[in-house]
């Protein structure tokens, strides 16, 4: 049975007395019809009677039983809960009236204004206004109080009666009269709040007498709603009479009233699950981004800390290409998804805490500060990485010119010694007279001259092996093995040469005259020879340069060597006059000389043909550091021209870090509006991006040519990405700032003007512009606002207690973040754990515990097997088979304990 004693509150507002005097002004001329006139008084005396059981009684007759006002009185008692006048137990027709006129006071004083409706009518037995005056109690006390979506009454009754048969096939409610004549609408009302009771598909549209009696009947046997109406008198008449259907209709309304509040606690149950499941999609979302990011560092870093070394130049610059492309294509993805993986996060944390709910910790290794952390290292590794490229090139180069340059070495050393060994071997001397023996000795010292001579060569050779071997050159060991034999035949030489100079002196005593010129020719000739040998090994020497300092050094060296050759001129030209005047006096004096100066191997064919050879080596060599000085010209003109660009788009980045520092601080009208401003700043940021993609081309031809210091700008590339890169993140995470605020001031309901006063308190005390207050600017800014934190003991205590909630990790700063959330927390209200185990309390029909039968029949699918796969058993005494823990459950929701 229905309660009505929530109809006695007396504030019955205006609008309602205005529907009521509406429905009284109703069709009493429609009440002459006989079958509207029968409908309504059987469903007026069963609704009557419904209500006067509880006092135990009844009526038989509509129109008879009230006239002497006792029973209508105690009707009204009934519906009310109140206690009206005595009433007078007289018999006479004035006792009569004076009962029914306290039951009509009554009704007049809950706000109903009476139509035409008169005590004498109710004692002289009028059916039609007794009828009528049961209808406006009815509407007073049972359809009054129906409210649905803020519309109440009559509106609020047929929308509650749309919304609940809304899925069922063949019903479509629009009124109180030819929507129910098929009975359908009563049975899926029914159905639709106790299925277990009707079985609605094997009801049918053309036998509406057997639907509404189905539905009459369960009424009255499961839901203590009797019987008001027959079903022939519904299907016989073209129009049922709307009061009657109203009056039954309400009667099932507040029979499912609890649903109704059953129904609403799980809308709030959905509400908070819809939350809860979105906040856990963004989590598992972060934590797969966080693992695809890290698991990309882990395998990118020892990539780039691998210091595999390769044999030769072209190999290192393979190496070099390899990380370019790791630079401009694999990174900028990932640079990407770690900005984004940072606003993710921080509006994860936002919604959490605007939603009231702990904020969200990243699985152990994953916090943004690892993935910084991470990130860092391999940025360390990436410049470790660059650096020992370019160091290795530098290496693998040097190397290969030292190698080059050792065997060149090598081989004019090796094709001087060739035979050497032998004649040093051989005892020609056995055989030769006087003169020539000394011819030998002479010949022999000018041999030492020679090997003396050689000796700077082979010391070279040997340091060039030394330092390709300190170089860790991969073809130390032929190098080393070739040194070993030079020095090892070097030794065997100087011994050779001491063997034969003691032979020689030997024998000199035996051996007298000696021809002055040949000695003289051979002294002078040797060292002239060696002369030239070393110019020409200079003029063929390979040469590396990185600028032009260096290469203008070696043409100047070149020319002071050029300006030597008129003085090396004469001494050939004098060397070849003692051979000149070897032959005048052999001439003249008639005497027979050898075919060769005994003296020396040097013949003057020999002098001339290295002379010129040397000559022809010298324009050779010119053109050789001309087009080398053309080279460093051009790699200046680069390093000018990338020098030029990375200073504009280095000044540039500095200027927009400032200037967006400067926006940040300074932005003004709606968050909309700064949104708005923010993503249009960004956009032409980004239209910047072609001067960085022109300033890496650059950088790619200085790459190219090898180019490793620039003196016109103190700019590097990889200074220049990350300060784009910067730029970049500073820009999103502005965006991001004000896109959090915007979402505070949703949902928390703050006012633009709210906001404004918040950023203007911040920035006054945030002095030094750094976007965050330390803690005693933030006492101050408190103070500003009306905040009782004046320095003495409850103020400090105060103090203390909104610091641990603005700054939980103690770092002495609060962020403009932090202080709109504690202001949006103070002025706002959210969903409390309270109010979410209140609403489990309502759907378990006041038990402490819930089954997963009700969750299902209570909650959507996908979120009642949210909850019952989240909740723990129950374990109070009262439990029962299958009761879970909705309590924990609720808290565990707002973080008071672990889910």
């Amino acid at each position: 049975m229905v309660d009505y004693h929530a109809a006695n509150n007396q504030s019955s507002t205006e609008g309602v007395q205005i529907y009521m005097e509406q429905e009284n002004d109703w069709d009493r001329d429609l009440l002459l019809d006989p079958a509207w006139e029968k409908q309504q008084r059987k469903t007026f005396t069963a609704w009557c009677n419904s209500h006067l059981r509880k006092s135990g009684t009844q009526i038989e007759s509509i129109e008879e039983d009230f006239r002497d006002g006792l029973k209508l009185m105690l009707l009204l008692e009934t519906i009310s809960g109140e206690r009206l006048a005595k009433p007078e137990r007289g018999k006479m027709r004035v006792h009569k009236i004076n009962n029914v006129n306290k039951a009509l006071d009554f009704i007049a004083g809950k706000g109903v204004k009476l139509v035409s409706i008169g005590a004498e009518e109710i004692v002289d037995g009028n059916a039609k206004m007794t009828l009528g005056m049961i209808w406006t109690i009815i509407l007073r006390f049972a359809i009054q109080d129906i409210s649905v979506e803020e519309t109440s009454a009559k509106e609020g009754l047929l929308l509650w009666c749309q919304r609940k048969t809304a899925p069922y096939k063949n019903v479509n409610v629009q009124n109180f009269h030819i929507s129910w004549k098929d009975g359908l609408a009563f049975n899926a009302l029914i159905h639709r709040h106790r299925p277990d009771l009707i079985d609605y598909d094997s009801l049918r549209k053309d036998d509406p007498v057997t639907n509404l009696n189905n539905a009459f009947e369960v009424a009255e046997k499961h839901l203590d709603i009797p019987k008001m109406l027959d079903a022939e008198d519904i299907v016989g008449t073209l129009r049922p009479d709307e009061k009657a259907i109203m009056t039954y209709v309400s009667c099932f309304y507040h029979a499912f009233s609890g649903a109704q509040k059953a129904e609403t606690a799980a809308n709030r149950i959905c509400k908070v699950l819809a939350v809860n499941q979105e906040n856990e999609q963004m989590m598992e979302d972060y934590e797969k981004l966080a693992s695809e990011l890290l698991e990309w560092i882990r395998r990118t870093i020892p990539w780039l800390e691998n210091r595999t070394q390769e044999k030769t130049v072209t190999d290192m610059q393979a190496k070099q290409e390899d990380f370019r492309d790791y630079r401009c294509v694999h990174k900028p993805p990932k640079v990407q998804e770690k900005c984004q993986l940072e606003i993710s996060f921080n509006t994860l944390q936002t919604k959490l805490r605007l939603s009231n709910r702990p904020a969200f910790m990243p699985s152990e290794g994953r916090m943004v500060s690892d993935i910084n952390g991470a990130w860092y290292t391999l940025e360390g590794a990436e410049k470790g990485y660059e650096e020992w490229i370019l160091s290795e090139i530098r290496r693998l180069e040097r190397l290969e010119h030292l190698a080059e340059k050792f065997h060149q070495k090598s081989k004019i050393h090796e094709s001087w010694t060739d035979g050497k060994e032998a004649m040093l071997t051989q005892k020609d001397y056995e055989t030769c007279t006087l003169s020539e023996v000394k011819a030998l000795l002479r010949k022999h010292e000018a041999f030492e001259s020679d090997l003396a001579a050689h000796q700077d060569r082979v010391e070279q050779i040997a340091a060039i092996a030394q330092e390709l071997n300190e170089l860790d050159y991969y073809d130390s060991a032929s190098v080393n093995a070739r040194c070993q034999k030079i020095c090892d035949q070097w030794d065997s030489l100087g011994a050779l040469t001491q063997n034969r100079k003691e032979s020689l002196e030997r024998t000199e005593k035996q051996l007298e005259s000696i021809d002055e010129l040949y000695l003289e020719y051979a002294k002078r000739a040797a060292p002239f020879n060696n002369w030239m040998e070393g110019a020409m090994e200079d003029l063929q020497d390979m040469f590396i340069v990185h600028n032009i300092e260096e290469i203008q050094g070696l043409i100047t060296a070149h020319e002071q060597f050029k300006s030597t050759l008129a003085e090396a001129n004469k001494e050939r030209e004098a060397i070849q006059a003692i051979q000149a005047e070897v032959q005048k006096i052999a001439q003249s004096n008639g005497i027979k000389l050898s075919a060769a100066n005994p003296y020396t191997t040097i013949t003057p064919q020999s002098i001339d043909s290295k002379w010129e050879k040397a000559m022809g080596m010298v324009p050779l060599r010119d053109t050789a550091l001309q087009e080398e000085l053309n080279k460093q010209n051009n790699n200046d003109s680069l390093r000018a021209k990338f020098a030029t660009q990375a200073n504009t788009v280095g000044a540039y980045i500095q200027a927009k870090m400032e200037e967006i520092g400067r926006i940040s601080i300074e932005m003004n009208g709606t968050l909309e509006d700064q949104l708005t401003n923010l993503r249009d700043y960004q956009t032409s940021i980004m239209s910047y991006m072609p001067e960085i993609n022109t300033l890496e081309g650059s950088h790619q031809l200085i790459q190219e040519a090898l180019i490793f210091d620039n003196q016109y700008t103190s700019y590097t590339m990889e200074h220049l990405r990350v300060g784009w890169e910067q730029l970049l993140t500073t820009i999103a995470r502005t965006i991001n700032e004000v896109e959090n605020q915007i979402l505070t001031r949703d949902a928390k309901g703050i006012s633009q003007e709210q906001l404004y006063e918040y950023r203007a308190s911040f920035n006054h005390f945030d002095k030094d512009h750094s976007g965050a207050l330390m803690a005693e600017e933030f006492k101050a800014c408190l103070i500003s606002l009306g905040y009782d934190v004046e320095n003495n003991k409850q103020g400090d205590s105060e103090f203390a207690r909104i610091m641990s909630i603005v700054d939980p990790n103690n770092s002495g700063a609060v962020t403009f973040q932090a202080f709109i959330d504690f202001m949006s927390r103070e002025t706002t209200d959210t969903d409390t754990a309270d109010q979410v185990i209140a609403s489990f309390k309502i759907l378990a029909a006041d038990k402490t515990f819930i089954t997963a039968e009700e969750l299902r029949r209570e909650l959507p699918p996908d979120q009642a097997e949210y909850c019952i796969a989240r909740m723990a058993p129950y374990t109070g005494p009262d439990a029962a088979p299958g009761a879970l823990d909705y309590m924990s459950f609720s808290t565990a929701l707002y973080g008071e304990s672990d889910l």
